[in-house]
Parts: C-alpha cells; sequence; structure tokens
C-alpha cells in the first residue's frame, strides 16, 4: 500500500505538441487497438481475489479459499466480508470505503457501457456495502480496521493460514475520525444509487445508513489518524484532514437523497471545508478534485448556480493537470504516463483519468469546453487523455509490457501479493506459517496463482518497472488502483 502525498510536480510542454508525442509514442510502442472488454472482465474479476470471509457458491477465483471467519469476535460482533486492500492480509477501512464509493460512480456513470459485467460490477459493490453495513451497525460507532498492520506484515502468509493479530479498530463519541466515517457515508450514499432500480429495499437501508454515519462525522468532528494513530498510520494516515471527506459525504448524500439539507450544507461549508483546495489531488486521502466534478455536472446541466465556484476548481483541476501547460500539477514519464511521486503511481493514473472521462462527459452533455488561458480542452481531448493513460496501463508504454496481471502476452509475474505468490490451499493443504513464506517472498519464480486483473503501482517516472515482489510501490496491486480503472474500460469498451 502506499500513502498519497501532497507533493507539486512541474511539467512545461505545449499541449498539441505533447499529446501528438503521446500518440506517436503508443503507436510506435505497441499499434493495434486493446481488448478494453476483456481488460473490463478481468479488472472486476480482481475484487473476488481480494475478497475475506466467507466466499460465496459462485466464487470464480479458484485458488482463494474462506479467511478470516472470526473477524470481530473479541469485540462481540461479525466483521466478516469486505476486501483486502492489497497484497497485504489487513482490512483498512478508509481505502475499502474510497474503493466502494469509486466502484459505484463507475457503475453510475458507465454501467450502461459494461454489457454482461454489469452484473459483477454490481456484485463487487455489494461484497463491500454488506461489510460497510456490519462495521456501521452500532450508532455513532465505525469499525475501522480488522487487523494489526505490525504483526501482518511482519509475516508472508496466506489470507487461509492467518494466525497474526486480528485487532478490531473503531472510532466513536470519544475517539473521532470524520474522514474515515465521511467516506463511509459516501460510499453507502453512492451505492443506494447502484441499488435504487436493483434492490429498492437494499437501497433505502444503504442511504438511511449513510445519513447517520454521515450525522456522526460531522458531529464528532477529528481526523482517525490522531485517534488511532499507531493503528493506521503510515499505512493510511490521513494527511490531507477530514475536512474534504465531510464534503465528499455530503455531495453524495445530495446526488442520493436530494434533500435540501446536503444542498445547504455544502453551500454554507465550502469555505470552511476548504473545497478550493488542493484541487489538483484525488484518491483515498483526499477527495477535493472528485468533489468539484461531482458537484459540476449539476452546474453544467443547468439547475445549480448556487454551485458555480465547484466548476470553477473544477476547471482549474483539467488546466493543472494538462499536459503542455505551465506549472502542470504532475509530471509526465518519457512514455507518457502521469506520475507523481511518493508509490503505488498507478492510483494517481486511473483516479485522475476517471476524473477527466467524467468530466468529459458532462461538458459533452452541455457542448462546453474548459477554457485554460490561451488554449482549450475540449471533451475530445480529456477523453483523449484518458484512454493513452488506459493504453499505457494495458501496454503502450516503452516496456511493452500490460501492468494488468493476465491482460496481454506481457505482465508482470512476481506481485507483491500473499495470496497470488504463495502456494494454493488446494496446492498445498498444509498450514504455511509466518515465517515458511519468506522463501516465496524471495523466490525469483514467478507467482503460482495468477491474480488476473490486478492491476500493480506501476513503473516509476523513467518507465523502469522491477518485476520484484520486494518493491512493493511498484508491483503491489490495490482495490482503489482497479476501482476507477472498471469505469474507464467500461467506457471504452464502448467507444474504443
Amino acid at each position: 500500500m502506499a500513502r498519497k502525498p501532497l507533493i507539486t510536480f512541474l511539467g512545461n510542454f505545449r499541449v498539441t505538441a505533447f499529446l501528438l508525442l503521446l500518440l506517436l509514442t503508443s503507436r510506435q510502442v505497441i499499434g493495434g487497438g486493446h481488448d478494453y472488454h476483456d481488460a473490463l472482465r478481468k479488472s472486476i474479476l480482481f475484487f473476488e481475489g481480494q475478497r475475506s470471509g466467507k466466499l460465496p457458491p459462485d466464487q470464480r477465483v479458484k485458488w482463494r479459499r474462506d479467511s478470516a471467519l472470526h473477524d470481530g469476535s473479541s469485540v462481540g460482533r461479525d466483521l466478516t466480508g469486505g476486501y483486502y486492500d492489497a497484497g497485504d492480509n489487513i482490512k483498512f477501512g478508509f481505502p475499502m470505503a474510497f474503493t466502494t464509493t469509486l466502484l459505484s460512480w463507475s457503475i453510475i456513470d458507465f454501467g450502461r457501457n459494461m454489457g454482461p459485467e454489469l452484473k459483477n460490477a454490481v456484485k463487487a459493490v455489494k461484497w463491500a456495502t454488506d461489510y460497510l453495513l456490519k462495521v456501521t451497525a452500532v450508532p455513532n460507532v465505525v469499525y475501522v480496521q480488522l487487523g494489526d498492520a505490525y504483526s501482518d506484515h511482519n509475516c508472508w502468509e496466506r489470507p487461509e493460514d492467518m494466525d497474526t493479530l486480528r485487532t478490531v479498530y473503531k472510532i466513536d463519541g470519544s475517539h473521532p475520525g470524520s474522514d474515515v466515517a465521511g467516506e463511509t457515508a459516501a460510499a453507502l450514499a453512492a451505492a443506494s444509487i447502484v441499488f435504487r432500480s436493483r434492490d429498492p429495499a437494499y437501497s433505502r437501508l444503504l442511504l438511511n445508513r449513510a445519513v447517520r454515519v454521515f450525522d456522526f462525522a460531522d458531529s464528532h468532528r477529528g481526523a482517525y489518524s490522531s485517534s488511532l494513530h499507531s493503528a493506521v498510520c503510515p499505512f493510511y494516515c490521513d494527511v490531507n484532514g477530514y475536512q474534504d471527506e465531510l464534503l465528499w459525504g455530503a455531495v453524495w448524500l445530495h446526488k442520493a437523497s436530494r434533500r435540501r439539507r446536503y444542498r445547504e450544507y455544502i453551500v454554507k461549508n465550502e469555505v470552511i471545508l476548504h473545497a478550493g483546495d488542493t484541487i489538483n489531488e484525488f484518491g483515498w486521502d483526499n477527495k477535493h478534485a472528485g468533489i468539484n466534478v461531482l458537484i459540476s455536472k449539476e452546474v453544467l446541466m443547468g439547475r445549480a448556480e448556487y454551485f458555480e465556484s465547484f466548476k470553477h476548481n473544477a476547471d482549474g483541476f483539467i488546466c493543472s493537470i494538462l499536459p503542455g501547460i505551465s506549472h502542470s500539477q504532475v509530471q509526465y514519464s518519457p512514455g507518457g504516463l502521469i506520475f507523481k511521486a511518493g508509490g503505488s503511481n498507478m492510483q494517481h493514473v486511473t483516479s485522475l483519468s476517471f476524473l477527466f472521462l467524467a468530466y468529459s462527459n458532462y461538458l459533452s452533455h452541455a457542448n462546453k469546453a474548459v477554457p485554460c488561458g490561451e488554449k482549450t480542452a475540449s471533451p475530445a481531448l480529456l477523453k483523449q487523455l484518458a484512454k493513452r493513460q488506459v493504453d499505457y496501463i494495458l501496454g503502450d508504454n516503452p516496456l511493452r509490457m500490460s501492468y494488468m496481471v493476465g491482460y496481454g502476452p506481457r505482465y508482470p509475474q512476481r506481485i507483491h501479493h500473499r495470496g497470488s505468490s504463495l502456494p494454493s490451499v488446494r496446492a498445498h493443504p498444509a498450514r504455511i506459517r509466518c515465517k515458511e513464506g519468506s522463501r516465496y517472498f524471495l523466490s525469483p519464480n514467478a507467482n503460482p496463482n495468477v491474480h488476473v486483473g490486478a492491476v500493480v503501482g506501476g513503473p516509476n517516472v523513467t518507465d523502469a518497472f522491477p518485476d520484484s515482489r520486494p518493491f512493493f510501490q511498484e508491483s503491489e496491486p490495490t482495490t482503489y488502483i482497479n476501482a476507477p480503472l472498471v469505469g474507464l474500460l467500461a467506457y471504452f469498451s464502448a467507444h474504443p
């Protein structure tokens, strides 16, 4: 897993020349098109390999078995289920909730392009929301982490063999966590839209729980990394502050419920909760760009002039990321990949590209473009930028390597992932204990279990990639890399 830094980067190329270079690079590197629907299918299948708890009869990833079946027993609760966030065996609530929100947003905006994979995408959301309902069942309490990260990271074990500490961590009125609670409320609200017509009763349950969790987050303000610092830091520390998650939660509740109170909350708290800060950041720790893009849809539809400042921020986000604009807030590798330092770079690539695509659709429907000084970013340009990043992931890059496991002729073989790198229970029924797994971690051999659909952290700023487990920042997959990619692949599968 990788912390999300707040660092500014520079790029200084002319937009048209740089885009032409990127397109030429992609043709020289691979040539030909991609099977985006195949990549979509695999990107969703990945989530089944990350499941915790008792697996269902229709489980398709057969090298996985039931795991962590006693989670929550130490506090008298059933907290089984949910997802392992990455290549370890911890259930971190903050990134899991963000993953759920982005999976839901992918379905809301691009579900119509998913074809037969839509049902699997919806199942991926429900596996998460069933768990989120469990961890929020007690009023004014959210169980935000299952497992001791230090104990877990000291071992290289299959989740099925876990004998590390399954400590339960929670936030409550005396130990607030507005960030993780706000993101959890956003996830529940977004998912309620996904299930509105598919399962109205379940949708109402999600929305009602989102309302309650948001009220708790707002009335007991504070960062969970202050309340639970030793447990969640440095893994998923809230570096950015909890204010953006309160706005993010309110925005999704506004979208899901259409209740006036959330519109008024957003308008009232826009300045107080710093909606205009770090507008070029989006990920599990920082929601600002996502807030602005999501709200801007209403402005562009001509029915929310009171949100106009959010659209101004969204335009500023686009202009700050475009290649070719002076003082660009990201770097681009020689091969054309968006790059931000700090590890697990693909989280930035997929999240920012998702916003490019979502905003381009909102702009298209309003027949608008983004003014960036002397330049203009058209919806077509934004789609082109997003597609270029997706194509890089799928193999149009200097190494001619797909960074999605199982897609294309060449992809990472030694990903930093316990379950993938250790023999399956079927192949090796005997328990593999904590330190016994070290020889598999250090082995130069390919992982025995191909984790189809897993997208790794990716190459460095020079497009170099060490296909090696110890280089976890480059070789570890995460759920929040894949979640926005699902929406991107759905769109490009219908509009190649």
